[in-house]
């Protein structure tokens, strides 16, 4: 079932092989299994069939026998999921399906060899990058691919790895990439972008989060502040009535309002996140904050504020 997944794409594993052949004969593979929205889960799916068959037959002539085929296909299994992982469990701590999965093919493997795990960006030909940078040169890189598939979705897991990186500190600017990041992911898994148009978008997103890690040091802003300028910049009336000193102004005061609850659980007392919404509304009415935004800016600002708190 798995040979038949993989029809039109050439394979190899052969042991003898050099670690660049066998690299390239995953990379290829990996290319081909992402390049099909119906062909990913069919593959993940049969493949997990078979590594549990083979974990039962344990030293069976038969499994024996293809175990070779049978760790290529684990490794591929293990590079997609590698691809797709958001975390290793849920949101009450218990471990994921896919967390458990992976485990049984690092069992598999063992059984099978003992060399190190497929690095899935060396198989794409792309070097591991720095997060932080994301330089113009790595990433116009990757629009001129021979693994077009297997690119994409590495960019696409770098931006993610980015987002929640950034949802540690600005809940507004997070939840902006993710939505740019979820609607072009969309319009790709629809077909109405390609895979070389899904790269560029991607591309424009990547650079889009580099460049805005540079926004503080324009604005005058310390990324503390700048993260409650954000909460508070997303009514376009509050923009245009009070302008970007003021909205500065009200950030940098509400980094000191929050900053004296910061020693405060913020999960245990609801009391805290009622006098923090008073407080805010306050300082809003204070310096003219429009009516209009303000029950969302205030929204924002407490979802910033325990997000400070959790951090101080």
């Amino acid at each position: 079932m798995v040979v038949g997944i993989l029809h039109g794409q050439p394979w190899s594993s052969d042991p003898k092989l050099s670690p660049g052949e066998r690299l390239t004969q995953l990379a290829g593979a990996l290319n081909f299994v992402l390049g099909d929205q119906d062909r990913k889960p069919r593959f993940l799916d049969q493949v997990l069939a078979l590594l549990k068959a083979f974990a039962l037959a344990g030293a069976r002539e038969e499994a024996f026998a293809i175990r070779d085929d049978v760790r290529f296909f684990a490794d591929i299994r293990a590079g997609v999921l590698k691809l797709d992982s958001q975390g290793p469990t849920d949101a009450r701590g218990r471990i994921g399906s896919e967390a458990l999965d992976t485990a049984i093919e690092q069992l598999v493997s063992a059984a099978v060899a003992a060399d190190e795990v497929i690095d899935v960006y060396a198989a794409a030909g792309m070097e591991r990058p720095d997060l932080s940078i994301l330089s113009d040169a790595f990433l116009e890189g990757l629009t001129k691919s021979e693994r077009p598939n297997l690119q994409a979705e590495l960019l696409k897991k770098l931006i993610n790895d980015k987002i929640r990186s950034i949802r540690k500190s600005n809940v507004v600017e997070a939840r902006r990439f993710s939505d740019m990041l979820d609607e072009a992911i969309r319009r790709y898994q629809n077909r109405t972008l390609s895979t070389a148009e899904i790269i560029a978008e991607l591309v424009e997103l990547a650079k889009a989060m580099r460049d805005a890690a540079d926004r503080g040091e324009s604005l005058g802003l310390r990324d503390d502040e700048l993260a409650f300028y954000d909460a508070i910049h997303e009514n376009e009336s509050a923009v245009l009535e009070l302008g970007d000193e003021t909205l500065k102004a009200i950030a940098r005061e509400l980094v000191v309002a929050v900053r004296e609850s910061a020693a405060i659980d913020w999960n245990l007392k609801e009391t805290v996140r009622a006098a923090m919404r008073a407080k805010v509304r306050r300082l809003l009415n204070k310096y003219g904050y429009p009516p209009d935004g303000q029950d969302r800016a205030v929204q924002l600002v407490i979802e910033q504020a325990e997000l400070f708190a959790r951090a101080a």
